[in-house]
């Protein structure tokens, strides 16, 4: 046995060996024109038994009966599966009938991509059938698939360790296709707000990845270093900063579909990497803004499911508008039924200590009042709901409230219990903004490692002006996980970020 392979990849190396042996390419060059999918073709035969009668397809090989000269074989597409019946005798067409049997037979495995030309029938069975007139081997697989497991009627998945179906993403796909959808549902989901921005008039923009200050959020940030610059950078945690500038700018209304990165903890409701869409319309507030959240929510909805109620795990969420609404402080006080408005930090602290919620010293007011609604008040919102006007040490980069002191005008959407958004009417006075980066600072010394860092040339461009300003910004994954009712993050990735793997010793 060749070092490191399995048995079964050894087998697969000497089936290759042997078929170039044989003169055949098992990488040939050449394309292979497909002109019907599996899918298709399942669809529409047969009520119109004149189609494909001239049929040319491609996928892979998912399994085969082997019957002396003829065959079954599974064929696997991007569509989905269709059955083929292989003659010896169609497909060899005078040639030695000993190199079907070596390669068909013998060199053939699952997982092996191959191209037949034939035309569609339906078998005494009633299974509708490519019958294969040609067959081309279009690429060799040197490593075999899991096994799909089926068990009285329930099948189960193909990977004894859940993990490398994510450390292994292109098998997954293979052996579970039906995931195809999540991806396909969330492709759709983004076209679908695309749209719908577009339609508004806003303009798709693209900002930095790579920034001398990271800003527009709170998190800890990637450090890289920049040779030629000989300059520190960091990949962002939000393109908030660089939006507004382009509002400065003279644009009325603009977005991007952003990658953002924060160093911070794994779990199924977190990736380091992850995408989220920011909106920044000039001259109106955050008010507008929930109803343009509830808008756009719905209609993806509608253009995912066709209603707007979603099964989500046990819960069935419906994102009909209009949304219920409750102010932060009503919202605390509904669930646990204390009143903290106008409490200082200490008395904070104690209510947090008998509500069992856990602080630690770095938590200043803000932190407290975020912590005891996390932990009190968030799992509990199960059907989309806004929370509004938020304390001002929550939100260094939003405008302070209209007719409540100490507040400003901020909301979140909450679903199934998490965060699905965060807007603002955005802070447009540069003095204020200055003073609040600056107590950002003070909580960084007091500990707090997600505190925001003094943007000068941000101020500058406020200095300018900017005016009145709405912004937001949704999570495209945590969404995605609610609109296909994935349990994990991990779920609605195609490549999420998994901790090394423990390799046995050798």
């Amino acid at each position: 046995m060749t070092t490191g392979l399995t048995e079964q990849e050894t087998i697969r190396r000497n089936s290759l060996n042997e078929l170039l042996r044989l003169g055949v390419n098992p990488y040939p060059p050449d394309t292979f024109d497909v002109n019907a999918r599996a899918a298709e073709i399942r669809q529409q035969f047969p009520a119109d038994n004149t189609l494909y009668q001239q049929v040319s397809i491609a996928g892979r090989i998912m399994s085969r009966r082997i019957m002396g000269a003829a065959s079954f074989v599974e064929l696997q597409d991007e569509s989905g599966r269709i059955q083929l019946y292989v003659k010896r005798d169609d497909i060899c067409e005078g040639e030695d009938k000993t190199t079907y049997n070596t390669v068909f037979k013998k060199l053939l495995d699952i997982g092996d991509i191959i191209g037949v030309t034939g035309f569609v029938f339906i078998t005494q069975m009633g299974e509708i059938t490519i019958h294969v007139k040609s067959l081309k081997l279009l690429c060799k697989s040197l490593r075999p698939l899991p096994i799909v497991k089926e068990k009285e009627d329930a099948v189960f998945d193909a990977f004894t360790d859940p993990e490398q179906r994510y450390r292994q993403r292109y098998v997954d796909l293979i052996v579970n296709p039906q995931i195809r959808e999540t991806f396909i549902k969330r492709t759709t989901l983004i076209n679908s707000m695309r749209t719908y921005l577009n339609t508004k008039g806003y303009l798709e923009v693209e900002t930095p990845v790579l920034q001398p200050l990271y800003g527009g959020a709170a998190a800890r940030p990637f450090k890289t270093h920049h040779n030629t610059l000989d300059m520190t950078l960091y990949l962002r945690i939000a393109n908030e900063l660089y939006l507004k500038r382009l509002i400065v700018g003279g644009f009325d209304g603009v977005y991007e579909f952003s990658k953002d990165f924060r160093n911070e903890g794994m779990d199924r409701f977190h990736n380091p990497e992850f995408t989220q869409v920011e909106l920044y319309v000039a001259y109106k507030d955050y008010e507008w803004m929930m109803n343009l959240v509830e808008e756009m929510v719905e209609k993806v909805a509608i253009d995912l499911h066709g209603t707007t109620v979603v099964q989500v795990g046990e819960n069935m969420v419906d994102f009909k508008r209009p949304w219920k609404r409750y102010t932060m402080y009503e919202a605390i006080e509904h669930f646990t039924g204390v009143n903290i408005d106008g409490k200082s930090e200490e008395e904070l602290g104690a209510i947090a200590k008998e509500l069992g919620v856990p602080i630690d010293r770095t938590m200043a007011l803000g932190k407290i009042i975020d912590q005891i609604f996390g932990e009190k008040c968030e799992p509990l919102l199960i059907q989309p709901t806004f929370i509004t006007d938020y304390p001002v040490e929550m939100s260094p980069l939003a405008k302070k409230h209209r007719s409540k002191p100490g507040l400003v005008e901020r909301f979140e959407a909450i679903c199934n219990g998490k965060e699905l958004c965060n807007a603002f009417s955005e802070l447009n006075d540069p003095i204020d903004q200055r003073e609040r980066f600056a107590a950002q600072l003070e909580l960084g010394k007091r500990g707090d490692d997600e505190s925001m860092v003094l943007d000068e040339d941000f101020l500058k461009s406020l200095e300018f002006g900017m005016p009145p300003t709405a912004g937001l910004g949704i999570g495209i994954d945590r969404l995605t996980m609610i609109m296909t009712n994935a349990a994990s993050i991990q779920d609605v990735l195609f490549f999420p970020q998994m901790r090394p793997e423990k390799r046995a010793a050798e």
